[in-house]
């Protein structure tokens, strides 16, 4: 099959990998184009752009779909069908028309629960314990089209790295095997409708006016990147392991020695933090060369 591949990050990797190594004619790969990232602001193709090129398939990098120059480029492609997952562009309807059997994507929830751009994140916000991968026939919704195959994930415990990698790679199997033995659609269903908006950097700093097992959500939800951070001495401290526990004191205030922080109800623990050009580390380390002594109201 002629397949027209449109992912950008890491998850969706596997799913590339998996449609080759089926046999499929990966006739291209769109990604999102390179960007300024890091200290030296150095441009950095994406995951998927990375590894198309690894695999010899010709990768495209339009900032839109919308011009029509650029949607008679993809027509030319001649697809049977295009897989998308986590592009981070919108289809317009000619793109969308363009394959012969339309545009599936991979979708990192079950669906109709958190649709949009940040799904993982948000179900790990939410508290929520199961989540998984819907594999999705597209139409001009956003993530409304019929679902072609679900298959759930427990995510308790586990932060966004972890269940990414593990959604990836279910999504990745779920997409060979449909391929393989194709299932009739199924309608989404109106009830259960919620939206993964896209995550503001404001979200990520720690308010210790939440209680404890919010905070504890909010590490889970942004680790390993971009780090749920508070700030000590003026310096920034990203939190990217902890665990929410007992204790009591004025919200952000530091109640031993090993670094315990009181939030509105309970108190966190961190396990694994980090400071600005550092590399992780534990907190007993972090206070070796860092004071932050009990009793600092941190804000």
């Amino acid at each position: 099959m002629r397949i027209v591949f449109m992912g950008s990050p890491e998850f969706a990797v596997p799913s590339l990998n998996a449609l080759v190594e089926a046999g499929h004619d990966v006739v291209a790969a769109y990604a999102q184009p390179p960007r300024p990232a890091g200290r030296g602001k150095a441009e950095r193709r994406t995951a998927v752009h990375e590894r198309a090129e690894e695999l010899g398939i010709e990768v495209r990098t339009p900032r839109t779909l919308r011009d029509e120059e650029e949607q008679a480029r993809f027509r030319g492609l001649d697809a049977d069908l295009a897989v998308v997952a986590a592009y981070g562009l919108i289809l317009p309807k000619p793109v969308l028309e363009a394959p012969k059997a339309g545009c599936i994507n991979v979708h990192a929830s079950l669906l109709p629960h958190w649709r949009g751009a940040a799904p993982i994140q948000r179900a790990i916000l939410a508290g929520d314990e199961i989540s998984g991968v819907t594999l999705m026939r597209m139409d001009e919704g956003l993530d409304t089209g019929p679902m072609l195959a679900r298959q759930t994930l427990d995510i308790r415990g586990k932060n966004a790295g972890q269940v990414t990698e593990e959604m990836a790679n279910i999504g990745a199997r779920m997409l060979v095997e449909w391929l393989q033995a194709p299932t009739p659609a199924e309608p989404q269903p109106i009830a259960g409708v919620t939206y993964a908006h896209k995550i503001d950097k404001a979200e990520t700093r720690i308010d210790w006016a939440k209680p404890a097992k919010e905070i504890e959500r909010q590490v889970l939800a942004f680790a390993p990147s971009p780090g749920a951070w508070f700030e000590a001495s003026g310096e920034r401290i990203k939190l990217l392991e902890a665990a929410s526990g007992e204790g009591s004191g004025k919200p952000g205030e530091v109640l031993d020695d090993g670094l315990t922080i009181a939030a509105a109800s309970g108190a966190i623990r961190p396990l694994k933090v980090q400071r600005a050009g550092r590399g992780a580390m534990a907190p007993e380390e972090l206070l070796r060369g860092f004071a932050v002594p009990k009793g600092t109201v941190l804000t």
